[in-house]
């Protein structure tokens, strides 16, 4: 594990995988951090170099103060690919870390190679929604947040049969940094890309999860419909779906980037 100072942020990061292998960086959600990662490790860092790192205000990442934008935390993953000397790289984002790919693959296509964003849609929830989020983050905390996370993340059937595992994602919303949460927000409350992703060149994966009520399959099949050649797959899950149906996340992304 490594941290990197962007102007007034150290991102904390880790690199591993396959030397010499092409870099797959991979960005977290809303609340989690790079560890959201884990039920990918084992099957992608024997083909990819696996550059992870904690999205701004999040995780060991510095919560420096907001408000921050969707400019920001895409120019974090530039300055971050700078630092390190590469030069293109697969993208794959989930759910806000997905919004952060949507905006990379719009204004800075010549760093990418393929593209794949998660549960994430080009307008996230709503304006007065993210808002609200925020206000209530910076009044009451974290523990009024993670109190319904459970049922935004996942099904009922895998919170059943998985308590421990939503437990521990929960752990990491509650223990977030509450300014870099909230200012994560204001970035939500004004990154609107629905006129801009029909630009993105890239080759594009689109993964949904079926029972999404965030970021639905409504919102995926836009974005499949304005990005020229992207495709869509649809996991039997909810919102973290690279958790609840790992191993079919896990081979969609494979078999997309080896391709």
């Amino acid at each position: 594990m490594s941290t990197i100072k962007l102007d007034t942020c150290t991102i904390h990061y880790d690199l591993d995988g396959l030397a010499g292998a092409p870099v797959l960086v991979l960005s977290n959600s809303l609340g989690t951090t790079m560890d959201m990662w884990a039920p990918q490790l084992d099957a992608l860092r024997w083909k990819f170099q696996l550059l992870r790192y904690d999205t701004r205000g999040h995780g060991k990442s510095t919560p420096v103060p907001g408000p921050y934008t969707i400019d920001r935390l895409g120019r974090d993953v530039l300055g971050l690919l700078d630092a390190l000397g590469i030069e293109r790289a697969h993208f794959c984002g989930i759910s806000m870390g997905g919004l952060t790919g949507l905006w990379l693959g719009i204004n800075a296509p010549e760093r990418l190679n393929k593209l794949v964003v998660s549960n994430t849609a080009a307008r996230v929830g709503t304006a007065e929604g993210w808002q609200d989020r925020a206000r209530l983050v910076r009044d009451e905390g974290m523990p009024e947040v993670a109190d319904g996370a459970a049922s935004r993340w996942f099904t009922p059937h895998f919170i059943q049969h998985q308590p421990e595992l939503v437990d521990m994602l929960l752990q990491q919303l509650r223990s977030s940094p509450q300014a870099g949460y909230a200012a994560c927000c204001d970035a939500l409350e004004k990154a609107d890309l629905r006129q801009d992703v029909a630009r993105i060149s890239a080759p594009t994966l689109v993964i949904s999860g079926r029972h999404d009520p965030v970021t639905t399959t409504e919102d995926a099949r836009y974005l499949v419909e304005q990005i020229a050649g992207s495709k869509l797959v649809e996991l039997d899950a909810s919102h973290l779906s690279n958790v609840e149906a790992a191993a079919e996340f896990n081979r969609a992304v494979v078999d997309f980037l080896l391709a």
